[in-house]
């Protein structure tokens, strides 16, 4: 190992432990190392499918050095599972419950008016990071051109993504990656990765968000602005800056966490009626080959389903007002068929999944659990993990616009997925597989008590809170795992070393309304039979999970 690979992986080692590295960008004098450090923190700030190998500082040291040696201008290197520069939008949360501060109800109406008058927009976004001593960084600038269909047109100027492009016209998704030579192919729906700083999105969570605050103005890109402090039900405030011509948003800057604050600009922008057509036309170029891991069949009725996949879907015996059917499609290798439906206006989107059950019913730790003719449902709102028919890596998890609702019967899985509320989804539903849907009441552990209370402190609470919201601790947010380093710790009073004395695969989830859990812990050598925990702080997917009690094995 050379010393930069040396120095490389060190860094990373540090940012795994959310601590500061001792070098960085900042304190180097080597460009070769301020580019690494770049591209690493870049990396670990984006939402990845999936993380870099062991290898990943001997290859990055080594693509540096390789295009250093040609005397060409260092450049972070393209990942190929990079694909957008949207996963640094997992910053921002998508939240619930409007709750204004005095004031701030105009300018967010304002907004909403103003949003509704456009068709499309097109602009050059620039995402900045700047570290706890104030020195920042260019990171990316993106060409966007976006309509309210959900269509766009994103080209990378600047950063990782260079000359990358990325578009969604509603019929096919797909990225064109120059320096591969490659076509990658995408979902079109759900599409959680459209880009970072749509408009559309941008009113939205300022609509639902828990409290909007003006707290001054300022001229950017020379336009007068307002400064809005938001402040999203789940994750911490951030500063909108809205254009007082447009009523649009222009620039958001996030909190600073572990030492990093983004922020990202419209440093042009302007509206037209619609995405010029050339744009949004699915094109090949000579000699790139087409990747495509999921490529979708359309069929034209069930007799063709039934050929292609295996077996006759159920189709819904009724479709909610105002919902049209637009396509049926089979994934023939994997033997899934995908109905798709959707409102005129386009505004929500369902999808009906379907496929011959594989294995025991499992839902997701995090799910809500309801039932429907006596069988489990999982319920996750928003959706947040994939499982079962949605697992594969199909991405589009962590999107806090979409809801699910997954379950098994008769031989078969389902799963009901959409940009809608969980009232429509239902209504889906309860007409495919004619029964009612049981939403779990929240007043159900109330005959459940813990027989030994576990005592715990709301300020220690608010605190693991805050540092899940940053990204520490992930593991506090899953009823399993914090089930599992309790009883972990009770087994193992003086600390856990290596693996845990009780195995994930030992934790049962029995309950779980959103705010209180229920696991019941099946291995033969734990001392407790049952673990109950709650939601103390916030209660939402975003909230962490607290141990209150448990049941000692008898």
């Amino acid at each position: 190992m050379n010393p930069h690979e040396k120095i490389v992986s060190d860094f990373i080692d540090q940012l795994n432990k959310e601590k500061k590295p001792k070098e960085d960008e900042y304190t180097t004098d080597s460009d070769e190392l301020k580019e690494l450090f770049q591209t690493v923190k870049l990396v670990k700030s984006l939402k990845e499918p999936a993380m870099p190998g062991e290898d990943f500082p001997v290859k990055l040291v080594k693509a540096v050095e390789e295009q250093v040696s040609r005397k060409q201008t260092v450049k972070t290197r393209k990942w190929a599972w990079m694909a957008s520069i949207v996963g640094i939008a997992a910053m921002f949360a998508l939240m619930i419950n409007i709750l204004f501060t005095p004031g701030s109800s105009n300018i967010v109406k304002a907004m909403e008016e103003a949003y509704q008058m456009i068709n499309a927009y097109h602009g050059t976004i620039e995402i900045v990071e700047t570290n706890e001593d104030g020195e920042s960084v260019t990171q990316a600038k993106l060409e966007v051109w976006a309509n309210k269909d959900g269509n766009y047109y994103i080209k990378g100027i600047q950063g990782p993504n260079k000359d990358y492009i990325t578009v969604n016209n509603g019929e096919k998704k797909w990225q064109l990656q120059p320096d591969k030579k490659q076509v990658q192919i995408f979902p079109t729906f759900p599409d959680n990765y459209s880009f970072i700083f749509d408009l559309g999105n941008e009113v939205n969570d300022v609509k639902n968000a828990l409290s909007v605050k003006e707290i001054g103005e300022e001229k950017i890109v020379g336009r007068k602005t307002t400064v809005l402090e938001v402040t999203p039900k789940g994750g911490s405030s951030y500063h909108l800056w809205i254009d007082q011509e447009t009523k649009l948003p222009l620039k958001k800057q996030s909190a600073m966490q572990h030492a990093i604050q983004y922020t990202v600009t419209y440093t042009k922008i302007d509206f037209s009626n619609s995405i010029p057509n050339e744009l949004l036309s699915y094109q090949v170029p000579r000699n790139y080959a087409v990747i495509d891991n999921n490529p979708e069949q359309v069929v034209n009725n069930l007799e063709e389903v039934q050929k292609t996949a295996g077996f006759t879907p159920t189709s819904p015996k009724t479709i909610p007002d105002g919902y049209i059917q637009e396509r049926i499609a089979v994934l023939p290798e994997q033997k899934i068929v995908k109905m798709y439906y959707s409102t005129k206006d386009r505004s929500k989107k369902v999808m009906i999944v379907q496929g011959k059950s594989t294995g025991k019913f499992k839902p997701v730790p995090n799910a809500t659990l309801g039932k429907i003719n006596k069988h489990p449902v999982e319920i996750q709102a928003p959706f947040y993990e994939e499982a079962g028919l949605l697992g594969g890596g199909i991405p589009y998890s962590g999107s806090t616009k979409i809801n699910s609702l997954r379950w098994q019967q008769d031989g078969l899985e389902y799963v009901v997925v959409g940009q809608a509320s969980l009232e429509d989804l239902t209504v889906f539903v309860e007409n495919v597989v004619d029964g009612q849907l049981e939403m779990p009441s929240q007043n159900e552990q109330s005959s459940l008590k813990p027989k030994v209370e576990v005592p715990y402190d709301l300020s220690v609470e608010e605190n693991d809170q805050k540092n899940a919201d940053a990204g520490s601790s992930p593991w506090k947010l899953d009823p399993l795992f914090t089930t599992q380093v309790f009883v972990s710790l009770k087994m193992s009073p003086e600390g856990i070393t290596g693996e845990y004395p009780v195995s994930i695969e030992d934790l049962k989830l029995i309950q779980n309304t959103g705010k209180t859990a229920v696991v019941e812990v099946t291995g033969d050598q734990s001392p407790i039979k049952r673990v109950y925990l709650k939601r103390l702080i916030r209660q939402d997917a975003t909230g962490i999970w607290t141990v209150v009690g448990y049941d000692p094995m008898e």
